[in-house]
C-alpha cells in the first residue's frame, strides 16, 4: 500500500507539519497522555487508532489547543503553537480544518450557512462571495447543488459527513483533522468517503490526521498508522509494521477476524478517485 505523495517529492526526509514532543495531558489526578511524541508529515493520511478510552480525541484536542497540556510542545506548520496566544490561534484556525464526530453541524443553519461560519470568523468577504464559495465546497465534497440550501435534519448520515467536511475545507486548509468520519455510515457510504478523502489528498495536497476505528479505512487510504496505548504512541508506520508488531492489542486489532476483510487491494485502487 503506497499512496503517499509526501514521500515522492525527491527528499528522503518528509516534512513534519505537526510535531508533538513530550506531551502530557491530564484531568485532575488522572493522566491521559504522558511524554507522548508524534510527527505528521505533509501530504499524508495518518490513521490514529487505539482502544476506547486511551485518549485519541484528547490528543487531537491538545494539538488544537482545546484542552490544556501540562507539559510538552506542539509545532504546527513550522511554528510553535501556544494556545494562550490569540494571534497564533487565529492563524492556526485559518490553516486547519476539523471534522468533528457526527459532523457537529449547527442544526438551525443550512449547509451553506454552516460552511460560511469559518469564513465569517476569519475572512472579510461579501455575503454573495461567501455563498458562492460555500456552493463550490458543496460541489467539492460530492454533494448535489441543492444540498447547500438544506438543513442538517434533511440530510442522510453520509450527506451530513460530507457537509461537515465541506465546512472543514471552507478556508482551504493545509491540514484536516477527521474524528471518526465513517462512524455510522454503511459500508458503501464509508468506502465512497474514503475515496473522497484520498482524492482530496492527491488533488489538493491535504495532510489528513484521521482518528478512526474503521479497519477498511486504515487498509485503504492511510499512508501511515499510529497506535495509542499506555499513554504514548506505541508504534507507528505502515500496515506491514502493524502486522509485525508484537503487542497483544495491536495483534488482535490488525490480525483478528474483522481485520481479514482488509487483506485486499486498497479501495483507492478498486474505486475511481474523485
Amino acid at each position: 500500500m503506497s499512496h503517499a505523495p509526501f514521500s515522492s517529492h525527491g527528499s528522503n526526509a518528509p516534512e513534519a507539519v505537526i510535531r508533538v514532543r513530550d506531551i502530557t495531558v491530564g484531568f485532575g489526578e488522572k493522566i491521559i497522555l504522558e511524554h507522548l511524541d508524534l510527527d505528521v508529515y505533509r501530504g499524508e493520511v495518518l490513521g490514529f487508532v487505539g482502544a476506547s478510552g486511551t485518549g485519541k480525541s484528547v490528543l487531537t484536542r491538545a494539538i488544537l489547543g482545546l484542552v490544556p497540556r501540562r507539559a510538552g510542545t506542539v509545532e504546527v506548520l513550522g511554528r510553535a503553537f501556544d494556545p494562550s496566544d490569540r494571534a497564533a490561534r487565529v492563524g492556526l484556525g485559518q490553516r486547519i480544518g476539523v471534522l468533528f464526530q457526527h459532523g457537529a453541524l449547527f442544526s438551525s443553519l443550512t449547509v451553506a450557512q454552516n460552511i460560511m461560519v469559518p469564513m465569517r470568523e476569519h475572512l472579510n468577504l461579501s455575503e454573495k462571495l461567501m455563498l458562492d464559495l460555500a456552493r463550490l465546497k458543496v460541489d467539492l465534497v460530492g454533494l448535489a447543488p441543492d444540498a447547500a440550501d438544506k438543513y442538517p435534519s434533511e440530510l442522510s448520515g453520509g450527506m451530513v459527513t460530507r457537509a461537515a467536511l465541506a465546512r472543514a475545507l471552507a478556508l482551504d486548509p493545509d491540514i484536516v483533522f477527521l474524528d471518526e468520519p465513517t462512524s455510522g455510515l454503511d459500508p458503501i457510504g464509508a468506502q465512497e468517503f474514503d475515496a473522497l478523502i484520498a482524492g482530496l489528498r492527491d488533488t489538493l495536497g491535504l495532510t489528513v490526521f484521521m482518528v478512526t476505528h474503521d479497519l477498511d479505512s486504515l487498509f485503504a487510504i492511510c499512508d501511515r498508522i499510529a497506535v495509542l496505548g499506555n499513554k504514548k504512541v506505541m508504534v507507528e508506520g505502515s500496515i506491514e509494521t502493524m502486522l509485525a508488531f508484537d503487542h497483544p492489542w495491536v495483534k488482535a486489532y490488525f490480525t483478528g477476524p474483522r481485520a481479514m476483510r482488509g487483506q485486499r487491494p486498497p479501495a483507492g485502487e478498486q474505486t475511481a478517485r474523485v
